[in-house]
């Protein structure tokens, strides 16, 4: 493939998206106030609001075009713990601790294998999270949806003096990067485009990997990273910020400062196979997925190692300067 593939080419224009969600956003006027008033403005990972001593946190999100792939594996099981895994992990971001899910699932025709699967993942996904799923909602929608989606809504609570937002974050302080299982839940309009458009089917053997498929490498589903937890209770955390759809520019949510990422955690396999086969340039990687790095932790030094200890990562760079850098690449 020569012509180089772009996530908006392939559908996706994050800069579109990103200005049509502010005129969304800021026709939304209306704030309570008093108990249950809003915390926080929209645009942070979670939005909170007044309970209390406490906080009540709350994210909604949901699988995206990862279903796809799921219909065409004829798989469902693991789509249940990406819709969990999207919210709880966004809970996480501003520290708050996951309570309980509801799901929506917008389906064309009911279908009982497809749907009793989709429950075993959001068991595992609630198991794995330590929430309780309270229910939800299915709607049979043949005039609107063709085939499903699922999305959900974690509600979550944290005490209003350990609320994380960044605005702690200082020059000096250390970045460390916290691995994903692969392209979690993110990325898949382009993902989808490079593969549907070159030799490969989603039955066909990766090359770097003949034991597994195109197909059930994609499924592999999100990381959780409940851990974070346990990193807020030992270390004094400055910033959380969960990388997802646009990639590092996720980390604009959580300060203006400059993150300078000189040892990025190696992407996995998938993301340079992706990359090669669809000819995308390095900066549009960056900016569509995660690239290995599914969260980031910003802590003083003193407490980096003990937080890449709990959670399996490493060191990666520090808030320095301005804007966003991994090695000599400027992310934009």
């Amino acid at each position: 493939m020569t012509e180089k593939m772009t996530y908006a080419q392939s559908g996706v224009d994050i800069n579109l998206e990103e200005r049509a969600i502010k005129k969304l956003s800021t026709s939304i006027t209306y704030k309570r106030t008093g108990f249950g008033a809003p915390l926080t403005d929209i645009g942070h990972y979670a939005g909170l609001i007044e309970f209390g001593e406490h906080a009540l946190a709350l994210t909604t999100d949901g699988v995206g075009s990862k279903i796809l792939i799921a219909n065409i594996m004829q798989r469902w099981n693991t789509i249940g713990i990406d819709c969990i895994a999207m919210n709880v992990n966004d809970l996480l971001a501003i520290g708050a601790e996951p309570l309980s899910f509801v799901d929506y699932l917008a389906i064309g025709r009911p279908d009982e294998k497809i749907m009793t699967q989709i429950g075993e993942g959001l068991s595992q996904g609630a198991q794995l999270s330590r929430i309780t799923i309270v229910g939800g909602e299915t709607a049979t929608l043949p005039e609107i949806v063709n085939g499903f989606d699922l999305a959900g809504t974690c509600l979550g609570a944290i005490k209003k003096d350990m609320i994380i937002t960044g605005e702690k974050i200082v020059e000096g302080d250390v970045l460390v990067g916290v691995p994903s299982s692969g392209l979690h839940s993110n990325g898949y309009t382009l993902a989808r485009r490079i593969i549907e458009q070159s030799q490969y089917d989603y039955n066909d053997s990766l090359p770097f990997n003949t034991q597994t498929t195109i197909g059930d490498e994609l499924l592999i589903p999100t990381r959780i990273y409940i851990e974070i937890l346990d990193v807020i209770r030992e270390c004094e955390v400055h910033g959380l910020a969960h990388i997802t759809g646009s990639g590092l520019l996720k980390l604009r949510r959580i300060t203006k400062m400059g993150f300078d990422i000189h040892s990025p955690l190696e992407p996995h396999p998938i993301f340079r196979f992706l990359q090669e086969l669809g000819n995308v340039d390095e900066l549009e990687m960056y900016r569509t997925f995660n690239m290995g790095m599914g969260f980031l932790v910003v802590l003083p030094a003193r407490d980096a190692e003990q937080a890449a200890r709990i959670t399996g990562g490493r060191i990666v760079g520090k808030i320095h300067g301005s804007g966003i850098r991994v090695g000599e690449l400027l992310i934009r």
